[in-house]
């Protein structure tokens, strides 16, 4: 009998730059841990990020914006992403990047304006009259079908439905048991049903079953308690650039002609102001009638100095808007030109809409930093390496940059494992070195050797 090792069928989750930031890492008194959920050192700037992350929740930052400046590798984009984390999956979080607006399709405005709105959520709550419980039978009718010919078609099924209180049989149309099709709904799985538009919607699978197997993927949920037929608060989370995609797309006819010119049109078009107002009419009204709350979002801007005096002036208004998220931006740059104009100034924005930001600071990291970095870095890439090859490497982050020894680390993690050893040595990493370059190196080789290049 032969029996091989064999490498797991399970999926591996890829490793990103920031994966390993999980929040800002502050204590209950806003103030800064040293090294805490993936974040290392710049301390006032996580602070100055923990306050805004108050005041959004506070509902107190609408329509202000945070500049996050630095020197490249200081952490910004870590920073915005760690004000995601803590605000949580039900804030509306949107990156971009300041090129982004450059497009041959839609104007610059217009591509600032959908990620506005992708960035303000809404939280619709309705009370719908529903179906709710465990289903116990799942029983499609057959009837010859109405068209003629020999094949059958469902002409009606019957559900069985379990809460705490009863049970309850239901004879419920055809479409309804596509949409039973369509959510996988088995006996033993909880459910409830729109008794109006008959929308079907998948709970999970009834905790009774819990002890079928000690490991699964399946959410188990308590049996209903109540009647099966109830009023129920659906809740649901939706962005304004949701409405307005929705509302956007042609309503047209099934027949040949109107579906071929569908598939002729542009994939990208763009929403126009009348539809937004009309949409943003209803919103205020769902508002005011206490249907619906809106959820200002973040909405980062990466590199917003890649954006242009058009873009910064559109800006200015679109903060002053009474539907407006928390916009962050990050720069690197320092003093220099405002692109589209001559003038210089301070990181290439505007200094009228520099008044209106909140600008924190990032630091450069030091060499004790830099080290807890690529040890975490380390760590979730799942690299072995020994104390000294962590300080060698140190060194080449201060000589060269941070960014570059964080990518040194997975190329002599496989020179270490061709060599026979699974711990990453400072030979290695002497190895990987000449073999790659830091950008600081190439601008010297050049410079040296201008005369082989063309210029």
């Amino acid at each position: 009998m032969r029996i091989e090792d064999v490498q797991s069928t399970s999926k591996k989750q890829r490793v990103a730059t920031h994966t390993h930031i999980k929040g800002l890492g502050l204590d209950a008194n806003g103030t800064a841990v040293g090294l805490s959920a993936g974040f290392v050192g710049q301390a006032a700037a996580r602070e100055a990020s923990g306050l805004v992350v108050d005041m959004i929740r506070g509902k107190k930052m609408a329509g202000r914006a945070l500049l996050l400046a630095g020197p490249p590798a200081t952490g910004k984009t870590a920073l915005a992403l760690g004000i995601s984390q803590e605000l949580g999956s039900k804030v509306p979080f949107c990156p971009m990047v300041g090129s982004e607006v450059y497009s041959s399709e839609v104007k610059k405005t217009e591509v600032l304006m959908e990620n506005f709105r992708r960035a303000i959520g809404l939280r619709i709550k309705e009370n719908k009259e529903v179906y709710e419980g465990e289903v116990t039978e799942l029983s499609p009718e057959e009837a010859d079908s109405s068209t003629g010919g020999y094949g059958k078609s469902i002409s009606h099924v019957v559900i069985g439905l379990k809460t705490v209180k009863g049970t309850k049989q239901l004879k419920l149309d055809p479409t309804i048991y596509d949409a039973l099709i369509k959510e996988k709904v088995a006996v033993g799985d909880v459910i409830y049903i729109e008794a109006n538009s008959g929308a079907v919607k998948r709970v999970g699978r009834c905790d009774s079953f819990a002890t079928e197997y000690d490991l699964e993927a399946e959410e188990y949920v308590p049996i209903p308690k109540g009647e099966v037929h109830k009023k129920k608060e659906i809740v649901q989370d939706v962005t304004l650039h949701d409405l307005d995609a929705a509302n956007a797309q042609p309503q047209g006819g099934q027949d040949i002609l109107s579906l071929m010119g569908q598939m002729m049109k542009p994939r990208k078009t763009e929403i126009t102001e009348k539809l937004r107002q009309e949409i943003n009419k209803v919103v205020n009204k769902y508002i005011d009638e206490g249907i619906a709350e809106l959820v200002p979002g973040v909405l980062f801007i990466d590199e917003v100095h890649m954006l242009d005096i058009e873009c910064f002036s559109y800006l200015n208004r679109a903060l002053e808007s009474p539907l407006s998220p928390i916009v962050i931006l990050a720069t690197n740059r320092g003093i220099c030109t405002v692109r589209g104009t001559d003038m210089t100034s301070p990181h290439g924005i505007p200094v009228d809409l520099l008044d209106r930001l909140v600008i924190v600071r990032t630091e450069t990291y030091g060499p004790t930093e830099m080290i807890q970095i690529l040890a975490i870095r380390a760590q979730v890439e799942d690299i072995d390496i020994d104390e000294e090859s962590l300080a060698f490497l140190g060194e080449v982050g201060q000589q060269t940059s941070l960014r570059h020894a964080i990518q040194l680390l997975s190329p002599a993690s496989i020179v270490a494992k061709a060599n026979g050893r699974d711990k990453i040595s400072k030979a290695d990493l002497e190895e990987v070195g000449a073999l790659y370059l830091d950008a600081k190196s190439s601008a010297r080789l050049l410079q040296e050797h201008q005369e082989r290049y063309i210029t």
